[in-house]
């Protein structure tokens, strides 16, 4: 191996981007690898700076031709790397690029398409490192055996060849046996775990066989990957499961004992709901204001998963895209029945927060704390619904304070630390969520209470290094400057008020983006779920409307010039009814009613609410402020108190409703329009 030079040692740290710009916390998926390349760069650093002292006190630099060769040889080398640096990004730019993706091969002849699909399924096996075999002795159908150390997963397929041109293939069962099991044998480890499985298989099979005019072979591609992603996953759990005195059966077993138990803390949450609101089925969006999230077992992979969040718009179109039909007994008394809410998350990419608890590698323990079982320190999680849910808890397996290993491979004893993550970013799939720095503490103090938001490295009082507030990172994730004001835009639906002239003063807390975070235990998922529930109650208000930093023009928009007076508007003025709607920001002049010369309106982000001000209406002097806050004691998750618009009949009620419907932005309208009637 040839001996790296002065140069070379520096090269790995000279890739495009490989220090992500945004791993600057224990919470984000690059924190480990970023942390490892850092202590590689300080090692570098020290070995280079003994070199260079060594050839400072060994070569005489007098050496003119020494001198020249050194610096011919470094010339060359330099360019070198430089051009084999250059075709590696571009390599690497256009293998990465969104939504650029290859479709699944197909044979030729569409009766060869039941083989072939049998024929994928096993090499998929042999890929991720299970042993397949393939029984065609079966009439009718084919078996396809995975076998891993402890695990078995039998595959049965049946072929309808009634139309010899165009023989079907259907999957008839999948069954996962455990050798782990005591008892009967042909007991089978999940049938959960085999219903996801079949499921995932016979989606990719049905996608194959359908007429070549409606085939997509991309997402065929796609359901691909799920599957290999599932098999891999299983033989994760597999190697953790063959090892003496690590947990053993209960790595498969795990998700499958604390599912009861939490889906019976989310009914007696769902009837607390619909309790408080005198209906007999809870609203989903409230129930996910106040509750603990939807716990949704094998909604993405052998694993759990928990609906954390619904933005408005996104709650609507599940709730159209349901249809009434008959509920089982045992549903958890929701408007939306938990199978449908499976079906149609796929189809929402905005305005739904989901995160899911797995297994994975996590290297750089020093980076995490220690489980700590000490329930009457932390302050979360809450049970304002279900009081009796606070004795609850469950411990995941798991081989020491920090997390397990596995073994590399059969002949190696390497091992590689894992641990139980909580992702919000669905394996990569999603950006993650914007979090300010408070709640980021918030969440470090839920996984390690003794911490005093000061043990985690990269959290505590962290700068936020030139990137701006997380109201920053919120609305304008691009811009490196960090504006005062952010400005907006706000028009109502149905044209209860004049367009508002937003103005939003971004806060000089930092933010960070939260992609997984370590867990030891289930009131630790429920403690983190409460914080981010909240950040994004916080982040989807302020996401409703389209923020512009202030300074620049806002966009402009194709409407009507009304600048000209009409024999109308005269008549108007005289009787002073004149109320004139303008599509751009409101001015002085324009509606003097309503705003003052200086503000139309402003908002300022407090700690769980949104705190905004507008002027009495005339002649009353003075201002109106309306704050609204996440309040999960409220019968539906939003508290709204109003100080000032005397005389003006608001019921509580009724503001908690808009708000709930996505018009947390248009109360002062609403109060301005309401203050007016009274007036008139």
């Amino acid at each position: 191996m040839q001996t790296p030079s002065l140069l070379s040692s520096l090269e790995s740290f000279q890739k495009h981007d490989v220090f992500p710009q945004h791993a600057v916390h224990p919470f984000n998926t690059a924190a480990p690898t970023t942390s490892s390349l850092l202590q590689d760069l300080i090692n570098t650093t020290e070995q280079l700076e003994r070199s260079l002292e060594i050839y400072d006190s060994s070569i005489q630099w007098s050496n003119a031709k020494l001198t020249s060769l050194l610096r011919q040889h470094t010339s060359i080398e330099h360019a070198s790397y430089s051009s084999a640096k250059n075709v590696q990004h571009l390599i690497d730019t256009l293998s990465e690029r969104s939504g650029i993706h290859y479709g699944e091969n197909l044979p030729l002849s569409s009766d060869a398409l039941p083989n072939w699909c049998i024929e994928q399924l096993a090499a998929w096996g042999t890929s991720v490192g299970m042993e397949t075999f393939t029984d065609d002795s079966r009439e009718g159908g084919s078996t396809v055996v995975l076998g891993g150390k402890v695990l078995v997963v039998d595959v049965d397929f049946v072929v309808d060849r009634s139309d010899p041109r165009k023989p079907r293939l259907r999957v008839a069962n999948v069954k996962t046996s455990n050798a782990l099991l005591h008892g009967n044998t042909n007991h089978s480890t999940s049938t959960m775990l085999d219903a996801f499985l079949k499921d995932g298989i016979e989606k990719y099979c049905e996608e194959m066989q359908k007429n070549e005019e409606i085939r997509d072979p991309l997402r065929a591609a796609s359901l691909r990957k799920e599957v290999l992603g599932h098999l891999r996953y299983l033989v994760l759990l597999d190697g953790l499961a063959s090892r003496k005195d690590d947990g053993g059966i209960r790595w498969f077993t795990d998700v499958d004992e604390i599912c009861p138990t939490l889906v019976d803390v989310a009914k007696t949450e769902a009837e607390a709901v619909a309790q408080s609101l005198s209906v007999t089925k809870a609203p989903l969006d409230i129930f996910l204001l106040r509750s603990h999230s939807l716990p949704l077992p094998y909604l993405t992979m052998p694993s759990i998963s928990f609906l954390v969040y619904l933005s408005p718009s996104s709650y609507i179109s599940l709730l159209q895209g349901t249809s009434i039909k008959a509920e089982s007994e045992d549903s958890l008394h929701l408007d939306i029945v938990p199978s449908k809410v499976r079906s149609l998350l796929g189809k929402l990419t905005k305005g739904v927060t989901i995160a899911t608890l797995y297994l994975d590698k996590l290297s750089e323990a020093h980076l995490y704390p220690p489980s700590m079982s000490m329930p009457n320190v932390p302050a979360r999680p809450s049970f304002t619904l279900a009081p009796s849910a606070a004795e609850l808890d469950h411990t995941f397996p798991q081989l020491d304070s920090f997390g397990v290993g596995i073994m590399a491979s059969d002949t190696s004893s390497e091992t590689a630390p894992h641990a139980w993550v909580l992702d919000f970013t669905d394996s990569g799939k999603r950006p993650g969520v914007v979090m300010s720095q408070s709640r980021m503490k918030a969440i470090e103090l839920v996984v390690n209470p003794l911490g005093g938001g000061d043990g985690l490295p990269g959290v505590a009082d962290m700068l936020s290094f030139g990137t701006g507030s997380w109201v920053d990172l919120l609305l304008n994730p691009g811009n490196m400057v960090s504006p005062e004001r952010y400005t907006a835009l706000y028009k109502s639906p149905n044209s209860l008020h004049p367009p508002l002239q937003l103005r939003l003063t971004a806060p000089e807390e930092p933010g960070f983006t939260l992609e997984r975070v370590p867990v030891h235990s289930l009131k630790e998922i429920w403690g983190i779920l409460e914080v981010v529930r909240e950040q994004c109650w916080l982040n989807e208000i302020l996401l409703g409307c389209h923020w512009t930093t202030e300074g620049f023009k806002v966009e402009e928009e194709d409407v009507a010039d009304d600048t000209t007076a009409t024999e109308e508007d005269l008549e108007a003025i005289i009787a002073g009814k004149l109320i004139r709607r303008f599509d751009n920001a409101l001015s002085d002049q324009k509606l003097r009613d309503f705003q003052t010369e200086e503000d139309t309106r402003e908002c300022i982000i407090a700690i769980w609410q949104i705190v905004m001000t507008c002027p009495e209406r005339p002649p009353i002097p003075g201002l109106v402020e309306i704050t609204v806050s996440h309040d999960d004691t409220k019968p539906k998750g939003i508290s709204v108190d109003i100080s000032g618009a005397m005389g003006v009949d608001l019921k509580p009620a009724d503001l908690e409703e808009i708000c709930r419907r996505g018009g947390t932005l248009g109360l002062a309208g609403r109060v301005w329009a309401r203050g007016r009637s009274m007036v008139s």
